[in-house]
């Protein structure tokens, strides 16, 4: 123990921030005043800390056996200097790869989405209005420009990919995991589009149709509670999926891209946005920070390296046009929410216990104060990407499109998504 306590203290001192930690047992270590405070109830705690499990420490935070003060921006400085491994070094063994696909099947059937997706989403809308832009769309935001606020560029990013699909008037639009409707309520209304989103999460159901009669689209926009396996009105002419497949399981991906090939009617276009692994071989982050976003906040979720994102899309027969990589996007963006949460802390406390007891609202706001912040850490050091990849279902008719040999819509050049016209 003693030797565990001296190792820790010297790892303490080279910290980038002040980190003072009160032990279990009373015992002071580190600076008198820290620009972060730890307060240590278990032993169990101490072991993490000193192991430079980080997610274990959060979990413990989140479960109040550890107390934590301190900005979230100095929190994070500590965590990631406090790492002993790196979090996307992964296990290449075939029994390991085995166990992780048997398990990825296991936790993706219908009805185990459902749930999955209700647990993050259906926590409150009200929780999550606080704290996202006024369109509460809930993924990485386009910082055209470094001057954008959040809802400035959070409303480049719907324009960014509705640019690429270059969508046309009266085009059937499909979102997959609609969310509450930022993308197809706003192509719609600047793109002319008939746009229909899917959702599994009630809560959003239930707000994207009273945001369409509030905007009198209801001729124009449709939204359904329903699974994109359970679609029979294909084909669409364009289709999103935006924050999506991360969901979907890397035992199902497959069949994912299979199911959009076929949603799209020939030489049709989608655009699939989604956070990619920042190794090849790691399934989840190291360091316990995996089994936290399982444990509380993405139940099912899992990430791939982008490369295995596109083997998974071309064997389902559809063509990448282009990628584009836009993590630092995305850390700006998670920064950007969890400081907007950090300044609403009692009013989010307030609206979480009005949906459970205190004891759990409790929890799910420490583990959303960790998850948004440390998110924001991940993207920041590379731990993951945020991948746009649009795709396309080609026709087989090598007339078709501006080249021959497209078969598609797509161009086949940039120039058009980026043009002001």
């Amino acid at each position: 123990m003693k030797n565990m306590l001296a190792a820790l203290e010297t790892r303490l001192a080279e910290l980038p921030v002040r980190v003072s930690v009160a032990l279990p047992g009373g015992q002071r270590i580190g600076p008198a005043q820290g620009d972060v405070h730890i307060a240590l109830r278990s032993p169990a705690a101490l072991v993490a800390l000193a192991q430079g499990q980080i997610g274990s420490l959060g979990a413990a935070v989140v479960e109040g056996w550890v107390d934590l003060e301190g900005s979230m921006r100095n929190v994070m400085a500590a965590a990631t200097s406090l790492l002993q491994t790196d979090p996307v070094r992964g296990n290449a063994s075939w029994w390991s790869q085995t166990m992780a696909r048997a398990r990825s099947m296991a936790l993706h059937t219908l009805e185990r989405d459902a749930q999955q997706v209700q647990f993050h989403y259906d926590l409150s809308d009200d929780f999550y209005a606080l704290w996202l832009d006024p369109l509460r769309v809930y993924s990485c935001a386009y910082y055209r420009s470094s001057e954008m606020s959040l809802a400035q560029a959070q409303q480049a990013k719907l324009d960014h990919i509705c640019r690429k699909l270059a969508l046309k008037a009266n085009e059937r639009f499909l979102d997959i995991g609609c969310g509450w409707g930022g993308l197809i309520v706003w192509a719609a209304q600047h793109y002319g589009v008939q746009a229909k989103g899917v959702t599994l999460s009630r809560n959003q159901y239930d707000y994207v149709r009273k945001q369409i009669q509030a905007l009198g689209l209801e001729g124009q926009v449709q939204v359904e509670l329903c699974d994109y396996r359970q679609m029979a009105d294909a084909p669409y002419d364009k289709l999103a999926s935006v924050g999506m497949f991360e969901h979907v399981g890397h035992a199902n991906l497959a069949a994912y891209f299979q199911a959009v090939r076929q949603l799209l009617r020939p030489g049709g276009m989608a655009l699939i946005h989604g956070i990619t692994a920042g190794g090849t071989k790691n399934k989840q982050l190291g360091a316990g920070i995996g089994e936290f976003i399982e444990r509380y906040i993405f139940p099912g979720g899992e990430l791939v390296h982008v490369s295995a994102v596109l083997h998974d899309m071309a064997d389902a027969g559809l063509e990448m046009v282009d990628t584009e990589n836009l993590r630092p996007h995305y850390a700006r963006t998670l920064w950007t929410w969890s400081d907007a949460l950090e300044a609403q802390l009692p009013q989010a406390q307030r609206i979480l216990s009005a949906q459970t007891d205190a004891e759990r609202s409790g929890r799910a706001l420490r583990a959303y104060r960790l998850y948004l912040a440390g998110s924001a850490m991940g993207f920041e050091q590379g731990w993951m990407g945020l991948h746009q990849m649009l795709v396309t279902n080609p026709s087989g008719d090598l007339s078709a499109g501006g080249l021959r040999g497209a078969q598609s819509d797509y161009l086949f050049q940039r120039e058009y998504m980026y043009s002001k016209g």
